[in-house]
């Protein structure tokens, strides 16, 4: 399931393939490093990828959230660590410009980094805080600057965890709360004064590359924000989608991987490759099948939300995530537990992808509230079955 993408135009195919080209060029190299490295983030910036969500109308490739996810998936294959970097700023621009969610004046300096290659993500998550996404007030702080910065008035001081692709961010849009409790998100150039990384991401279990590091704000100027608003389900879609592709991308690589060591592989007593073995046969179609099927379920989600974007799709790609991160768990663990002894060696990409799987679990929406939201909105009626 590689190779040409009819799915994409011939610019948006472009991107997708320069992009994958440079994971796979530079992923080995930032997992030795435990960070991204600078020529790494120089030429995922270079691939023109921070287009592929842009709308058209903005300088962009407009792609829809089927082609961003089947784009994660492909990106996923060749790396994790280094896809989850795009992914994030993927998602930020998708959803901000379908659903907008953030005003214009935040929308022309997101377009204006996409097209310019600046890497940007959207930091919410805390050591106290954990995840947003189960509620929770953050305690990083944007006050007002009386000095008249030119940034539009306000300073974010706080810390932030699981920054993904922290060092080759140009841009974040942190979310941070006001003195008086209004949440909001601001947007700072984290090439800026007061911003400093920590590494933190060092000897990590999965997605060593992702240098997904704590970012520490002190005091640092915001140039623009976005007021509180509601939740708007595009925000969810998309990176749900992101996830969902990017993790069942790691479950392909896997399966890749251990069909090529399969017909490799010629014990002296068997005389022949293991892919002969029907034992090998049967594991090795089994890992197929769960990533098949829960590579159409993605596909069925993210074309419902194509057709009719709004709350209704929203539980069916919730569950799709979940039922990605799951098939693609189950296929690294089958796929090692067929090599053998061979997988946990550097010498195969296994042991490396059975890592980096267990790091779709830990992404919104859990197990949990993923099947719970899809089952009462089927028993709602109000979502595609």
């Amino acid at each position: 399931m590689t190779g040409s993408h009819p799915i994409f135009g011939e610019a948006q195919a472009t991107v997708v393939a320069r992009a994958a080209q440079a994971i796979r060029e530079h992923g080995p190299a930032c997992e030795a490093a435990q960070d991204v490295t600078p020529p790494a983030a120089q030429v995922l910036s270079e691939s023109g990828y921070t287009r592929l969500t842009l709308p058209e109308a903005r300088g962009g490739l407009g792609a829809t959230l089927t082609q961003f996810a089947e784009a994660q998936r492909t990106l996923g294959e060749a790396g994790a660590g280094l896809a989850l970097v795009l992914a994030m700023h993927g998602h930020v621009t998708g959803a901000a410009f379908q659903g907008r969610t953030l005003p214009e004046p935040l929308l022309a300096a997101l377009a204006l980094a996409s097209e310019r290659g600046e890497l940007l993500n959207a930091l919410a998550s805390e050591p106290e805080l954990g995840s947003p996404s189960r509620g929770g007030l953050p305690r990083t702080r944007a006050e007002a600057d009386g000095t008249g910065f030119e940034s539009g008035g306000w300073r974010v001081t706080g810390r932030k965890t699981w920054s993904t692709g922290s060092r080759a961010l140009t841009w974040a849009l942190v979310t941070a709360a006001t003195p008086d409790g209004q949440v909001g998100r601001y947007l700072v150039n984290l090439r800026g004064p007061g911003v400093r990384i920590e590494p933190t991401w060092v000897d990590a279990l999965a997605l060593r590359g992702s240098g997904s590091h704590d970012v520490v704000f002190e005091g640092a100027p915001a140039r623009l924000h976005a007021p509180p608003a509601p939740a708007h389900p595009a925000s969810s879609a998309w990176f749900w989608a992101a996830v969902a592709g990017t993790y069942l991308g790691v479950g392909f690589a896997a399966l890749h991987a251990l069909r090529a060591y399969a017909h490799e592989r010629t014990p002296t007593a068997l005389g022949a490759p293991i892919a002969t073995l029907p034992r090998v046969q049967e594991q090795v179609g089994r890992i197929g099948a769960e990533l098949l099927a829960a590579h159409t379920f993605l596909l069925h989600a993210t074309r419902a939300w194509d057709e009719q974007p709004g709350p209704g799709a929203v539980p069916l790609i919730g569950a799709a995530k979940a039922v990605c991160a799951n098939a693609t768990v189950t296929a690294t663990d089958l796929a090692v537990r067929t090599a053998g002894g061979a997988a946990l060696t550097a010498g195969l990409p296994l042991e490396r992808l059975l890592r980096d799987a267990r790091a779709g679990l830990t992404h919104p929406p859990g197990d949990d509230s993923a099947f719970t939201a899809y089952g009462a909105a089927l028993l709602r009626g109000d979502t595609p079955a």
